[in-house]
């Protein structure tokens, strides 16, 4: 079992940023990587951006690359998603999850392939 506690989210206006934290019970080294997605009202749930716990991040959703930038603090077992230049239409629940039972440089973008989920956290950007 993993458990993800997310933190970060709140108002914003458009232009702002806001840095959401997602912190694993369980120790990265158990962990293959961490993913983010959000539902945004009104729509599905969709990936946001997902990496590994080690190298270069290069999986993000062609709506925030630029603009969203992952970063990991190891040591904490924390995956932090920087979200700079924030608009209106990201304002969305906010997941982490964890990919079970590894990590998919083909499939990271699929929510099926992610079994362990965080509690969400509401992101609002006002124009």
């Amino acid at each position: 079992q993993v458990q993800l506690v997310e933190s970060g989210g709140g108002f914003v206006q458009a232009g702002g940023s806001l840095r959401l934290s997602c912190a694993a019970s369980r120790r990265t080294f158990s962990i293959d990587a961490m993913g983010w997605f959000r539902r945004r009202p009104g729509k599905e749930r969709e990936f946001v951006a997902a990496c590994r716990w080690t190298g270069v991040c290069t999986h993000y959703a062609d709506s925030v690359k630029g603009r969203f930038t992952i970063s990991r603090d190891i040591a904490k077992a924390t995956m932090y998603l920087q979200m700079n230049s924030l608009r209106p239409e990201d304002t969305a629940v906010y997941y982490c999850a964890v990919p079970v039972p590894a990590y998919s440089d083909v499939y990271y973008y699929r929510q099926e392939k992610y079994s362990y989920w965080g509690q969400g956290t509401q992101v609002t950007v006002s124009s």
